[in-house]
């Protein structure tokens, strides 16, 4: 279900490494350059020290307030229900970086 991505859109999205017992949470304006970013190592020492290369969620967001308030929301969130919301979209924890971009 590729579409084209808008430059006005803003993404909340989860990353994992290869185990899936790691998430790392983000948003970010541009998902393409930000997945590639952590796929190479280039962010912060969280997602380099745990492999986080994997994207297996994210959501569309239009509004950037939105898409923070998202974040934040997700990241107070236990992990039962985080597993849960990847599950209902992506329950076999592909990397979703393939079949998107």
């Amino acid at each position: 279900m590729k579409r084209p991505l808008s430059s006005r859109d803003y993404f909340v999205y989860m990353m994992t490494n290869k185990y899936n017992n790691v998430l790392y949470i983000g948003v970010t304006g541009d998902l393409t350059k930000r997945v590639a970013e952590h796929k190479k190592h280039m962010l912060g020492k969280f997602t380099a020290k745990y492999n986080c290369e994997k994207l297996v969620y994210f959501e569309i967001f239009h509004n950037p307030n939105d898409a923070i308030y998202r974040e934040k929301q997700l990241k107070e969130w236990n992990r039962e229900w985080k597993n849960n919301l990847i599950n209902a979209q992506n329950p076999d924890w592909n990397d979703l970086w393939d079949g998107v971009f």
